[in-house]
């Protein structure tokens, strides 16, 4: 069974760095395509990053593409995002979401949030202003 356990949210003043990681148990990282969504109070999930299976190759939202970095250790089975410059309209839960399909035709864009089997508990995380 797959299991995907965020850490590493919490408090953070405006301009302030956080890494959010997510164990991911059940399957490998290196074999997986996995992202970072996040909800804030009253609004609809929102996608962040992305990382398909094959050559590391990778989604961004618009919103987030110049200051959050998403990356896979496969070390550790984890996947993190590196969060820089964070806003106080980065105050959500940050989820981390996986998906087993291995997509011989072709990736698909990875912020489609269907595409995801596993879902994490998320980890909630704070900018003050």
């Amino acid at each position: 069974q797959v299991q995907l356990d965020e850490s590493g949210g919490g408090l953070v003043q405006a301009g302030g760095s956080l890494t959010l990681s997510c164990k991911i148990s059940g399957r490998r990282v290196i074999d997986t395509t996995m992202a970072w969504f996040r909800q804030a109070p009253g609004k609809e999930r929102e996608f962040l990053a992305g990382v398909f299976w094959v050559y590391d190759e990778t989604d961004y939202a618009n919103s987030v593409k110049d200051r959050f970095a998403i990356s896979r250790d496969y070390t550790r089975n984890t996947l993190t995002l590196q969060m820089n410059s964070l806003r106080p309209e980065d105050t959500a839960v940050y989820y981390c979401a996986a998906d087993g399909t291995t997509y011989p035709s072709g990736r698909p864009y990875l912020g489609r949030a269907e595409i995801y089997e596993y879902w994490g508990q998320g980890t909630q995380v704070t900018v003050s202003s």
